[in-house]
């Protein structure tokens, strides 16, 4: 488990490696003739939110880490890529058919609500999540110290560093009075983020203003909200399914001349304006190893 103190990060390592000679280890047991066709290639089964062509970087670094493992894509072990596409209603099916398949570890990138669904499909295959802020609190895992189970991961604190991102926001808007905070009701990790910014917000004289979307429509309603009755500022809560609308939120943003701060550089480079997260190439490529 990484993300958490010294100790959390040896966990993880153990918790790899069982991994890793899970992958790397092979067994002999039948006659010359008919072993290569006995023997299967071991399987990564790499599930993400988004869609592939925003994915590109963050692969490219999985890639390395299998690397400095000995493991080659496509030569020592078949990485089977599936994208959900941010739709929740979408995990059980993918992930149905992963288990199916006989995948030797699922690998969850970004979010709480992925890597749960993981956890309900299966108790024995080993999973991985990536990019889960508050896996303690949500119930991914039993300690960041020993996640026990067949679960272990990554948390970059996406989710913890919202106050700092409403801090960042305050400096561009230093007269801010009221700022929204953008939410997908259907995330379990919702409450856990909003308690602290309110109170961070509070703390600054700021009035936070949560604002649900967990559709298409909730998004263009809310822009219509601020249009109606202004707000200072927008944070762009951490969730699968923002993530995947970060770039129209941007352009959203940009277009009612809402100051507006997100996690992912997707969100910057449609046109909004800050991003500002701990998710780095390096947690891909130690994901891999």
């Amino acid at each position: 488990m990484r993300g958490g103190p010294s100790d959390s990060s040896m966990a993880g390592k153990m918790r790899r490696r069982e991994i890793i000679a899970l992958l790397c280890g092979t067994v002999v047991v039948t006659p010359l003739a008919s072993r290569a066709q006995d023997r299967r290639m071991p399987v990564v089964a790499y599930l993400n939110i988004r869609p592939p062509d925003a994915t590109a970087a963050d692969l490219a670094s999985f890639r390395e880490g299998l690397a400095d493992m000995g493991l080659v894509d496509g030569k020592t072990v078949k990485v089977d890529y599936r994208w959900t596409g941010g739709n929740y209603d979408r995990f059980p099916a993918v992930l149905a058919d992963v288990i199916a398949a006989k995948a030797d570890v699922i690998v969850t990138d970004r979010g709480p609500p992925l890597a749960l669904a993981a956890k309900a499909a299966t108790s024995t295959t080993p999973i991985v999540f990536l990019g889960v802020s508050y896996p303690v609190e949500t119930g991914l895992v039993a300690s960041l110290n020993r996640p026990g189970g067949n679960v272990t991961g990554f948390t970059p604190f996406t989710a913890e560093l919202l106050p700092k991102r409403l801090e960042l926001l305050c400096e561009v808007r230093p007269d801010a009075r009221t700022v929204a905070l953008l939410v997908n009701p259907d995330n379990p990790g919702t409450k856990i983020w909003v308690e602290p910014v309110d109170t961070a917000a509070r703390a600054r004289g700021i009035q936070l203003k949560i604002v649900e979307a967990s559709n298409d429509l909730d998004i263009e309603t809310a822009f219509v909200g601020f249009a109606m009755q202004p707000v200072d500022g927008l944070l762009i809560g951490a969730d699968p399914y923002l993530l995947r609308k970060a770039p129209d939120i941007a352009r959203l943003s940009l277009r009612h001349r809402i100051a507006a701060i997100a996690h992912v550089r997707e969100f910057v480079e449609a046109g909004g304006l800050m991003s500002y997260s701990g998710y780095t190439a390096d947690t891909m490529r130690q994901a891999g190893v």
